[in-house]
């Protein structure tokens, strides 16, 4: 952080229940409960906060998160933030314009340099951006370009943050940079799921089930809000959404476009379909959608990626090879497919180059796991972890 706001850069507090958190402009910031699951007890799992004394260290702790990816098979990954929000949206609202700005620029430093850069042929950095101020957006996206990064989270229905549609002119300077700068505009689920009404207050379990069918709204607010007619080079990733609505939106928007004509609907500008701009333009992900993968032919086999969500409740970690390939298997893909799917399609989307700092045979889930075989996969209680991080404190470890 700059000099001269030092004293008012995020701070890292921990309340009088053990929870660790940050604050930022007087406000709690990125909560954490089960997006820190990563080998308890299902029965253990829930939405409380936690401490870091009671989570698996691969959760904040570079050099064991590479470790938990050797034991998972897993050479490569992309990290959302928690702390900032997975679009950067708990450190985008603070009042004073100038302190977001430090604030995004010094959290994107860390990502880069240190968080990947500590291990630069093991993740693919993702920058947040203040998109209060589109100027400065677009400016922060130049910025981390020249630092090598190559993608960037929005929030993916801005209009429930009181911010203009993506169809409004107020989003053009960040997605003009992102052409020019050939970054993928990744856009996380989370905030759309507050589109659906909750007439009876709470149900996390209604919230999960739904998560995925709402990204078809972003998706379709991107496609029909003209985003790709006026951006025809924009490439959009849409995470942790899944897969398995996407064939039957297709369906529904290609019709559309051809029948209900008086809508004036225009995708592209062209004579694209909608199937044929999502082809072009985006790349969604799925962890487990073993019905999708066997309509991977219309959904557009160079259009799907596979994610892992380590350490979250959603992810298969440790067992991610033999879940991903069961539904493979199932689907009947072919070795070609089953490359583009767990790493060719993602390596192009990101131009990322796998190979630039280890041999291709090196990065195998074999040869991974050979790397890996002190690692302690087990089912391990948050007791057990609480009373391994007093031991490192006591013995000055931490």
């Amino acid at each position: 952080m700059p000099a001269r706001f030092a004293d008012q850069a995020p701070k890292f507090v921990r309340g009088a229940n053990g929870a660790d958190q940050w604050e930022f402009c007087g406000k709690k910031a990125g909560p954490v409960g089960i997006g820190a699951v990563a080998s308890w007890p299902l029965e253990e799992w829930s939405l409380d906060p936690v401490g870091h004394a009671e989570m698996r260290p691969g959760c904040y702790d570079i050099d064991e998160r590479v470790r938990d990816m050797d034991a998972n098979g897993i050479y490569a990954s992309m990290n959302f933030p928690t702390m900032a929000g997975f679009s950067g949206a708990y450190l985008a609202r603070g009042e004073d314009p100038e302190l977001v700005a430090a604030t995004i620029a010094a959290y994107n430093d860390w990502h880069i340099d240190e968080w990947c850069g500590s291990h630069p042929d093991r993740f693919i950095p993702l920058a947040i951006l203040p998109f209060w101020s589109p100027e400065k957006a677009a400016a922060e996206i130049h910025r981390v370009a020249r630092k090598g990064c190559t993608a960037f989270t929005l929030p993916e229905v801005p209009y429930q943050l009181r911010l203009p549609s993506f169809k409004s002119d107020y989003w053009a300077p960040v997605f003009q940079a992102a052409c020019e700068e050939d970054m993928v505009c990744c856009l996380h689920i989370g905030l759309a799921i507050s589109i659906i009404p909750n007439p009876d207050g709470r149900d996390d379990g209604r919230m999960i089930i739904m998560g995925p069918q709402v990204t078809a709204i972003t998706a379709n607010d991107l496609l029909n809000q003209g985003v790709f007619k006026r951006f025809p080079d924009l490439k959009v990733a849409l995470s942790e959404g899944g897969i398995g609505w996407i064939a039957g939106y297709l369906d529904r928007a290609d019709k559309h476009v051809q029948q209900h004509i008086w809508t004036n609907t225009d995708i592209s500008g062209t004579d694209l379909t909608p199937t044929e701009v999502f082809r072009r333009n985006m790349l969604a992900c799925f962890i487990d959608d073993p019905t999708a993968l066997r309509v991977r032919d219309r959904i557009g086999i160079d259009s799907i990626a596979w994610e892992c969500d380590y350490p979250h409740t959603d992810s298969t970690w440790p067992n991610s090879p033999e879940n991903l390939f069961g539904q493979l298997a199932e689907a009947g893909c072919a070795d070609e497919e089953i490359h583009k799917i767990t790493w060719e399609n993602a390596c192009r989307f990101f131009r990322w180059d796998p190979f630039a700092h280890r041999d291709q045979a090196a990065a195998t889930v074999g040869a991974l796991r050979a790397r890996a075989r002190d690692v302690d996969v087990s089912t391990t209680s948050k007791e057990v972890y609480r009373a391994r991080y007093a031991e490192k404190l006591a013995a000055g470890t931490r």
